[in-house]
């Protein structure tokens, strides 16, 4: 790509991700993100950035350390943990009105929690957690899916879970599916203190330096004279999984100086946090700036 269109590309991002369609409701919007995190779409992967749209046939991806939050548009909240791999297929004219679709978790841990006041919307929502799948009637599951097998927690609710032709029907809260790899499957009691750790691994907390699409404070990851070296900048901030834009200023000789920044957070703390992600993921030196 010339770098003129690429530098089109990076101004337009900021625009794009903050703003939502006027004609259809998206099935999903990226509401935090602990970055690095991406999605794969259409052949291209791009940094996942809070405020994105999401489409049908999206893949999402969390890496080590991370997290990420989804709002589907029915008013349920997904939490991915790190190291996710998360798919969303939906057919669904109107999805926040009549969610039909599918959750594919290929990889790591989630958590599926409808909102209180939207538990009469109408949704026939499946989700895939590795070999087992969960036909949701629930409002809170948590689940996983690793090298040594399948987890499903439920929290609240009903669901059914069918796993090599078996269906299991689970009403009681606070109990989890344990499928280990190549073995059968077993209904457990689920205690407080295990589900606060598991619980962990898909939350963000204060201090994980986390963006949102409202924060007042940003990462400025470097700056240059030239739009070519602006690219550099931001290339790198894209490939470790860091949403970037560019962001001219007018300079007082008629010129102007590229400034790329990278997120938007809550506070200046959190800001530092993810400042020394970057930085340790890359070359770039940023500063948490206002």
């Amino acid at each position: 790509m010339r770098p003129l269109n690429r530098l089109c590309t990076a101004l337009a991002t900021g625009i794009l991700l903050v703003s939502t369609a006027s004609w259809a409701a998206a099935p999903a919007t990226v509401e935090l993100v602990q970055a690095p995190a991406w999605v794969d779409r259409d052949g291209r992967t791009l940094p996942l950035a809070a405020g994105m749209e999401l489409r049908s046939g999206d893949l999402v991806r969390t890496g080590d350390g991370a997290r990420a939050y989804l709002m589907l548009a029915e008013g349920s909240r997904v939490k991915l943990g790190e190291a996710a791999r998360f798919g969303l297929h939906t057919r669904s004219m109107q999805p926040q009105k009549t969610f039909r679709g599918a959750l594919d978790v290929i990889a790591g841990a989630f958590r599926f929690t409808t909102a209180k006041l939207k538990k009469s919307v109408p949704r026939d929502v499946a989700i895939r957690v590795g070999t087992a799948t969960i036909g949701i009637r629930g409002t809170d599951v948590w689940g996983k899916t690793d090298k040594d097998g399948d987890l499903v927690a439920l929290l609240e609710g009903k669901i059914e879970i069918t796993r090599a032709g078996q269906a299991t029907e689970m009403s009681q809260a606070m109990t989890y599916y344990d499928a280990p790899r190549g073995r059968g499957a077993e209904v457990k009691s689920l205690d407080p203190e295990s589900f606060a750790r598991l619980a962990r691994q898909t939350d963000i907390v204060a201090g994980d330096g986390a963006a949102g699409s409202k924060g007042k404070w940003t990462l400025l990851a470097g700056s240059a004279a030239s739009q070519e070296a602006a690219l550099e900048i931001y290339d790198q901030a894209q490939d470790a999984g860091f949403a970037a834009r560019i962001r001219p200023r007018a300079v007082e000789d008629g010129g102007w100086r590229y400034e790329v920044a990278v997120g938007r957070y809550a506070s200046a703390a959190e800001a530092e946090v993810a400042a020394a992600r970057l930085k340790a993921a890359t070359e770039l030196k940023p500063t948490v700036v206002r």
